[in-house]
């Protein structure tokens, strides 16, 4: 495929769709499911390991200003590129809300950001701002480069320890950070498939670009069963049943996903299985809270 030219600026405006309203389109700009699981993950994590309704709340206030910023700075810096593939669930690039709206959310958020993260404490503070940071340069363009797993290992495999450094002062066992970066390698490459081909057509050239739809699903898979092995056999003590019931569902749906990514390129089902697997092994995280203090 032909690469797409895009060029500088808002995209022109198409006509307004009827219903909804500005408040509407601006909150779906913002990436709402990526948004609202991140800043759930972080919440349940500092409540699973012990933090207090204040320490959580805040914690989770500091995720979420962060990754609205980060929601909203896509839309914003990719506002063209969008429009020149006719994504038309972006409001931005489909002319619903003007580009400054967006820009003017992403730096307020990124205002908000820096004085709810360092209320958690200098160390978790920074090291929160480190991860937004990351995130905030994967959209200025580390996604087009072969680096772009790196703002997700950096954020993912910090957020444990942002966590325990709010809630007991201390850095998260290494097998809980290793969990969180094997995660965000398999996050990275499950949210870039649908998008391989606008992202091609528009200069992208990141990671599972380079890898391929299949490539970038044995990546994710295999990212994401070290994860589910890791979460279960890192905490101390012996897996209860639950946790081997679901590393093996886990598996099966790794497995399943690769399998087919190899033998079948236009399967559809590797990519619901990868964001399956990746919300269990967050489930087993979540429910190994405790540990991450113990």
């Amino acid at each position: 495929m032909s690469a797409v030219t895009v060029t500088d600026g808002a995209p022109s405006p198409a006509p307004l769709r009827r219903g909804g309203g500005w408040l509407r389109a601006l909150l779906l700009s913002c990436h709402p499911l990526p948004t609202v699981a991140v800043t759930a993950l972080a919440t349940a994590l500092a409540a699973g390991a012990g933090g207090g309704v204040a320490t959580t709340a805040l914690l989770g206030s500091a995720v979420l200003a962060g990754q609205l910023a980060v929601g909203w700075s896509n839309d914003w810096v990719d506002a063209a590129r969008d429009a020149a593939v006719g994504r038309g669930d972006k409001p931005a690039a489909a002319g619903l809300l003007p580009v400054r709206d967006v820009r003017a959310a992403a730096l307020a958020a990124a205002a908000a950001v820096v004085p709810l993260s360092l209320l958690l404490g200098w160390r978790a503070g920074l090291l929160h701002l480190l991860g937004v940071a990351a995130a905030l340069g994967y959209n200025a363009g580390l996604k087009s480069t072969p680096w772009s797993w790196v703002p997700y290992v950096l954020f993912f495999g910090g957020l444990p320890t942002v966590v325990t450094l709010a809630v007991a002062g201390g850095a998260a066992p290494l097998w809980a950070s290793a969990v969180g970066a094997l995660l965000g390698v398999g996050a990275h490459c499950a949210n870039v498939i649908p998008d391989l081909d606008d992202d091609r057509a528009t200069g992208v050239r990141g990671l599972p670009h380079l890898l391929g739809r299949a490539g970038s699903t044995v990546l994710a898979s295999a990212a994401l069963s070290a994860a589910s092995v890791l979460v279960v056999l890192g905490p101390p003590g012996p897996p209860g049943a639950l946790g081997w019931a679901g590393l093996a569902l886990a598996g099966a749906l790794t497995a399943s996903a690769a399998w087919a990514a190899l033998t079948s390129p236009r399967s559809r089902w590797p990519f619901p299985a990868t964001v399956a697997v990746a919300a269990l092994d967050v489930a087993l995280l979540v429910a190994a809270g405790g540990a991450l203090t113990a």
